[in-house]
């Protein structure tokens, strides 16, 4: 059981290394006219542009791959569908190095969309998780355990792709390319680890036919499950805010600031760090002790007062307080709407209710990411802003929906 729990932390750790590694050397890449990857002449606003398209397609690609992949893992076993998650990564990984030696835009994004769709190995994780828990509170302690592996993923993925591409710190070894062959090989590592310690704990109900359209059939099954439906509409207002915040805080800080990228991975790291404190220190001493309403609301009231903050900070260090207390928060209101997300369905649905998670939080991430590109061309605040309006949405939207006979029953 703890091989097993021990495994499933590292899968959900690796894959959030590769976004942590890759989202502040994708900043140089486009921001910094020095890192030589755009033309010298392309302008402020297209460089923003570009990082949200790449950014973009990135969650976009996740969005359409997580469906099927979450509702393949329910007949092919989570084991197998990890593993197709894995060889994704690494060959995104191997597209990546190839797009930097080329200078090709086009080629990253190709790979960044190959890594994408096959980043399912998240609620694959979660899925497993709860596959494994014996009852509602050893799933939100375990729900507890994916954040611990996302926050290290979170902390790990900056230093591995600040350090091993700051020719100060390494000299000539040092390249924006360097980080990619260690995430390449952590990822070979992971599949031998899945391979040797993870089983189902259900036995999978065999190899079943996934639709072309399976990712407008998930979405729709949401909307025939009022239950799922209400707490969806929450959690995609929270993790819109969430990830409205979290992709542009380097952008910003580089674009305000002229943060390099040592400073804007030191930012990620610190994010990390909040969510290790988050989750690790909040989680298990209030479980039981705070209502589920309360641990969704305050988190939201949060992001509102620590967007705000960040954009009110005279200088980048000033701004990696709010920049915690942000991502503190998110930790503590995460794995309470995943519990309430597991708790929704029976034990069969368990990948199908992650893949309905995983959805959302890739569409809102996409979306957020290719409107922010643009609206940061108007304003640097203006995502910051978005990510304040959605979270009070949120707000009114628990005091909306929230108010029926099922949603108390788990939510409380």
């Amino acid at each position: 059981m703890h091989a097993t729990k021990l495994t499933l932390i590292f899968v959900v750790f690796l894959d959030v290394l590769g976004q942590g590694l890759i989202f502040p050397i994708i900043d140089t890449l486009m921001l910094d006219r020095a890192a030589g990857f755009l033309p010298a002449g392309t302008g402020l606003a297209a460089r923003q542009f570009d990082y949200g398209l790449v950014i973009g397609v990135f969650f976009l690609s996740w969005f359409l791959g997580a469906a099927y992949i979450a509702r393949l893992s329910d007949g092919i076993g989570r084991r197998n569908g990890i593993l197709l998650c894995l060889a994704g990564a690494f060959l995104g990984y191997l597209l990546t190095i190839a797009a930097l030696a080329a200078g090709s835009l086009w080629l990253l994004v190709l790979g960044r969309a190959i890594s994408g769709f096959t980043a399912g190995s998240q609620p694959i994780a979660q899925a497993a998780m709860a596959d494994l828990s014996r009852d509602e509170s050893e799933r939100t302690r375990n729900m507890g355990l994916v954040v611990a592996g996302i926050s290290g993923g979170l902390v790990a993925g900056p230093v591995l792709g600040g350090v091993l591409s700051d020719r100060d710190l390494l000299g000539g070894i040092a390249t924006l390319s360097l980080p990619f062959y260690v995430g390449a090989a952590l990822t070979l590592g992971a599949m031998l680890l899945v391979v040797l310690y993870l089983r189902d704990a259900r036995p999978p109900a065999g190899t079943m036919r996934v639709p072309p359209l399976e990712i407008v059939l998930l979405l729709w099954r949401v909307v025939q499950r009022p239950l799922v439906l209400r707490i969806s509409l929450v959690y995609f207002c929270f993790m819109f805010a969430a990830n409205t915040f979290y992709v542009f805080m380097d952008e910003y800080l580089t674009a305000r600031f002229g943060s390099g990228t040592l400073e804007t991975s030191a930012a990620m790291m610190l994010f990390g760090v909040a969510l290790a404190v988050g989750s690790s220190v909040l989680v298990p001493r209030l479980d039981g002790r705070v209502g589920r309403r309360t641990t969704v609301v305050a988190p939201m009231a949060v992001f509102v007062v620590a967007a705000g903050l960040f954009m009110l900070a005279p200088a980048p260090l000033v701004a990696f307080a709010p920049l915690m207390l942000f991502g503190v928060a998110f930790a503590f209101g995460y794995p309470t709407l995943l519990g309430i997300y597991s708790a929704s369905v029976p034990a069969e649905e368990q990948g199908w209710v992650m893949g309905v998670s995983t959805a959302l939080f890739t569409l809102g991430a996409g979306i957020t990411s290719f409107v922010g590109g643009w609206l940061t061309g108007l304003d640097l605040r203006a995502p910051f802003l978005l990510c304040m309006l959605v979270s009070l949405l949120g707000l009114a939207l628990v005091a909306a929906v929230w108010r029926t006979p099922e949603v108390r029953r788990i939510v409380g």
